[in-house]
C-alpha cells in the first residue's frame, strides 16, 4: 500500500503524539526482521457493557483491582495490552510504543502469517462485542490508521474475529467495516471479506 501521510506525527519510535501514554508491561520485542503490515482491531468494555470505567486502562497496564467487580474475577491474572485505545469519546489512549510487540491477538493467523502479535498493531475500540460504535470512534480510527500506514508497510486491516475464528468474535457484526473502507479509500484486497460491498446485479 503506498503511504499516505508524508509528514507522521510519531515522537522518537512508534509512539503517537495525539494519544495519551500509558506504559503497560505487557510487552515484547518484535522478531528480527519483522515488519508491521497488519492492524487488528478488537472491542472491550470493563465490566462489559459499562464504559468510561478506567478499568481497561487498569487493566492493560496491570493495576487492575481484580475485587472491584464481580465479573473481573473471570480475567483475574490476565496480562493482555493492545498498542492503542479508542474510547466513545474518541479519546485515544496508547500503552505500547509500536515498534514494539502487544500482547492482544494471542494464538492467532492471518493471510498464512501466524502470531499476528509479531507483525500487528492491535487498537481496542471501546464498546460491547457485536454492538455499536460511535461516530468520534471512527473518525479517530481512520486517521489512526493513515499515520500508521505512513510510518509502516500496512497491506491488511482485521478483526480479532478473523484472525483467531472460532476463538474470537469482536469486534462483531456492530462494527461497521464499509464505513471505514470508506474512510480510508484504501483498496478492498486490504479489509476482510465483511468490508466489501455486496454484489447487486
Amino acid at each position: 500500500m503506498p503511504k499516505t501521510e508524508t509528514a507522521t506525527p510519531w515522537r522518537a519510535g512508534g509512539r503517537h503524539v495525539g494519544a495519551l501514554w500509558l506504559a503497560s508491561p505487557h510487552f515484547g520485542p518484535r522478531p528480527a526482521g519483522a515488519e508491521v503490515s497488519l492492524i487488528v482491531l478488537h472491542s472491550i468494555s470493563l465490566p462489559p457493557g459499562e464504559y468510561g470505567t478506567q478499568a481497561v486502562q487498569q487493566l492493560f497496564t496491570g493495576t487492575l483491582d481484580w475485587d472491584a467487580h464481580p465479573y473481573f474475577q473471570s480475567i483475574r491474572g490476565l496480562e493482555v495490552s493492545a498498542h492503542f485505545f479508542i474510547a466513545r469519546t474518541g479519546r485515544l489512549w496508547q500503552f505500547v510504543d509500536c515498534d514494539q510487540r502487544a500482547w492482544h491477538a494471542g494464538a492467532s493467523s492471518y493471510q498464512g502469517r501466524s502470531n499476528c502479535n509479531d507483525y500487528s498493531v492491535g487498537i481496542e475500540l471501546e464498546g460491547l462485542e457485536g454492538g455499536p460504535f460511535d461516530s468520534a470512534q471512527y473518525e479517530v480510527l481512520a486517521g489512526l490508521c493513515r499515520d500508521l500506514a505512513g510510518r509502516y508497510p500496512i497491506t491488511h486491516v482485521a478483526g480479532h474475529e478473523h484472525v483467531a475464528p472460532g476463538r474470537k468474535h469482536d469486534p462483531g457484526a456492530g462494527f461497521d467495516w464499509a464505513r471505514l473502507r470508506a474512510a480510508l479509500a484504501w483498496p478492498a484486497a486490504c479489509f476482510p471479506f465483511a468490508a466489501q460491498p455486496a454484489h447487486r446485479g
